[in-house]
């Protein structure tokens, strides 16, 4: 049983702490009967899950990276237990989690970021991802890693990321060749689901899907901007049009080297698509060939149509800080089951680290890495009396952003905690 015993001690992960408040609202506990996570009388479904993220938000590679925080109590007082799971039980557990309980949980964060204006949902980047697989033995299929420039076996894992304020809220790490093109249309299903309306814009590349799918998602209302794959008669038959043709323009993009593209906006048909689509030709923007987007809004300016699509960086951005902090390419298992799990926990990982950006001024874009860098790793002091814990930071040289930023002033009930109280010194 949980014991709160009171007393004074030292943790080594007292960054953690900064996360609870945003947690209290989050409600894991709540989070854990939508999923029907299971539990045990030793160790609830709630802490299970805590502690996995605790690993997750300090930074650890493998489950078995737990092994470096199980005697601090710090950690352990985070997921609301006397010490945390060892390896064993970490990765026993994370095989009992389905695709199902995996959604149900992109549901639930999906539903209370978008209550905080953390989600405008707006506009979406989407991509795939391809996390290797190393072993000699296993039964995944083979996907194109472009870091190898070929096929090996890996797990192929979809994405989806806010455009406005860059934050996963959706990811997919069961999919199978045959079904990946219809991943995009999973999504739609997925935000009408939980906010009633489809998404309003999808920014993705040429591979993601097929016409057919744009068709589908134009006769849902989606607009979407995509690449079109470069042909050579398609660019010999662009680039022979005479200079008069071509129509320059000013990308808002302020720090951007090629900003002055010149563009044909021109009306196209494509087999398996229901109606006219739109397609911008744009040349001068640091590439040997033309670009080719195409869209189904057709409205907008070529200008603002090809900053948007630049903005699309912001979810490869998002995937090589999940590579380099969240270790999202430290392939946990063969099994995708257990992947997926993987997955899902880092995608709330994330959510939690930008949500914590967007309060910390000056800070709003900045990568895990920098955060975890500047506020999260941090040892501390922690005070236990019977209704409270304080949390005493050392000084720090960023300490007085967590003092504007209202951390002073928390008293945040903690609910896995029995109702008492967190602050901060």
């Amino acid at each position: 049983a949980f014991a709160w015993t009171p007393g004074l001690f030292h943790t080594h992960v007292g960054g953690l702490f900064l996360f609870l408040p945003l947690l209290a609202r989050l409600d894991p506990e709540g989070l854990v009967r939508h999923m029907g996570l299971p539990g045990s009388k030793m160790i609830p479904a709630a802490q299970s899950l805590l502690s996995f993220l605790a690993l997750k938000l300090v930074g650890r590679e493998r489950l078995s990276h737990v092994m470096d925080l199980v005697h601090d109590p710090g950690a352990a007082l985070f997921a609301g237990l006397n010490v945390l799971p060892k390896v064993t039980a970490l990765t026993t557990y994370s095989y009992r989690a389905r695709r199902q309980q995996n959604q149900k949980l992109f549901e639930w964060v999906a539903r209370r970021l978008t209550k905080q204006g953390l989600l405008p949902g707006a506009s979406f980047n989407l991509d795939f991802h391809t996390i290797r697989h190393f072993g000699e033995e296993s039964r995944l299929e083979r996907h194109y890693v472009p870091r190898r420039s070929q096929a090996v076996k890996s797990v192929l894992t979809f994405l989806a990321q806010d455009g406005e304020t860059r934050v996963l809220c959706y990811a997919n790490a069961r999919i199978l060749k045959r079904d990946q093109s219809n991943e995009v249309l999973r999504f739609t299903e997925f935000w009408k689901k939980n906010t009633g309306r489809f998404p309003q814009e999808l920014v993705f590349d040429s591979k993601l899907t097929t016409i057919p799918n744009l068709s589908e998602l134009n006769q849902r209302g989606v607009q979407f901007l995509t690449l079109r794959s470069r042909r050579s008669g398609q660019v010999r038959e662009v680039m022979k049009l005479p200079e008069e043709e071509w129509t320059s323009c000013e990308l808002d993009v302020p720090h951007r080297k090629f900003r002055f593209p010149k563009v044909i906006d021109q009306p196209i048909r494509l087999k398996g698509y229901e109606g006219e689509l739109r397609q911008i030709v744009a040349k001068n923007l640091g590439r040997e060939l033309p670009t080719f987007l195409v869209t189904n809004n057709l409205d907008k300016p070529p200008a603002a149509l090809l900053t948007r699509y630049a903005q699309r960086t912001l979810v490869e951005n998002a995937i090589a800080d999940g590579v380099h902090f969240f270790h999202l390419d430290a392939l946990c298992s063969g099994v995708q089951i257990e992947v997926d799990f993987s997955v899902a926990i880092t995608v709330l990982a994330n959510a939690l680290y930008r949500w914590f950006a967007i309060g910390i001024r000056g800070f709003e874009s900045a990568q895990a890495k920098q955060l975890h860098r500047r506020f999260i790793n941090t040892g501390a002091d922690i005070r236990v009396t019977n209704s409270s814990v304080e949390v005493i930071l050392p000084r720090r040289s960023h300490n007085p952003l967590l003092i504007e930023a209202g951390y002073d002033k928390l008293n945040v009930r903690i609910p896995w905690w029995g109702g008492r109280r967190l602050r901060f010194t």
